[in-house]
């Protein structure tokens, strides 16, 4: 098969996936709330109640020293007035890049519901305290691999870094409060934040707050 006829197969498979089989729920813009905070938290209670795999999953996105786009898939931490919280390393890629632009963008996506949130703003580090407190909330594995400082370096050898697991693990035993002083708890503060409901009919409602000061304002999007 050539590399035409290969394509052509792929674009066919992937045309024949069915979308939004399920029942979706219903979406009415004119009854959201002024804050788009209740909104999502309203969105994510769904998604756990009903058993939506990984509801807390997201997709962070931020830019190199280049300007060259980046994305990965983190955990939400939490949600507050301040804005969406989320976890990681001040030393790895990500933490270098939003050292040089702190901005970033969340994209959420709960596929059993046809929902999708989507938030873009600017992105501060928490205090000493705050970043200590999330860091020894952590598991054992969890801490002791972010010891090394080490995050999306090249491996050559395994064994190398199962060595340093396991001395950041006996570190952590002999001193459950050690803490790690490059783990950081970020927050990003939206300056919008889009909610896209899709419809069988492709015809999906989308609605977006953009801050106003201190206030919000609602937009209907076209699909």
């Amino acid at each position: 098969m050539g590399e035409g006829d290969r394509g052509g197969a792929v674009r066919g498979r992937l045309r024949g996936i069915e979308m939004f089989a399920g029942p979706l729920p219903e979406f009415d813009p004119e009854r959201a709330p002024a804050d788009p905070v209740r909104l999502f938290l309203s969105w994510l209670s769904d998604a756990v109640t009903e058993g939506v795999r990984d509801p807390h999953a997201m997709t962070l996105s931020t830019v190199d020293e280049a300007g060259d786009p980046d994305a990965r898939v983190l955990i939400l931490k939490g949600v507050d007035g301040a804005g969406w919280q989320f976890a990681g390393h001040g030393f790895s890629p990500k933490g270098h890049q939003l050292a040089v632009h702190p901005r970033a963008a969340l994209t959420f996506y709960w596929p059993e519901h046809g929902r999708q949130v989507r938030l873009r703003g600017p992105v501060t580090p928490g205090s000493a305290q705050d970043n200590a407190t999330d860091f020894l909330g952590r598991s054992d594995t969890a801490r002791a691999a972010s010891l090394p400082a080490r995050q999306s370096q090249y491996l050559t050898d395994p064994a190398e870094r199962d060595r340093a697991l396991e001395r950041s693990l006996s570190l952590i035993r002999q001193e459950p409060s050690l803490v790690d002083s490059g783990w950081t708890l970020y927050t990003l503060a939206p300056a919008e934040v889009e909610f896209w409901q899709a419809a069988r009919s492709r015809v999906h409602t989308r609605l977006r707050y953009e801050r106003a000061g201190d206030c919000w304002e609602r937009f209907r999007l076209w699909p």
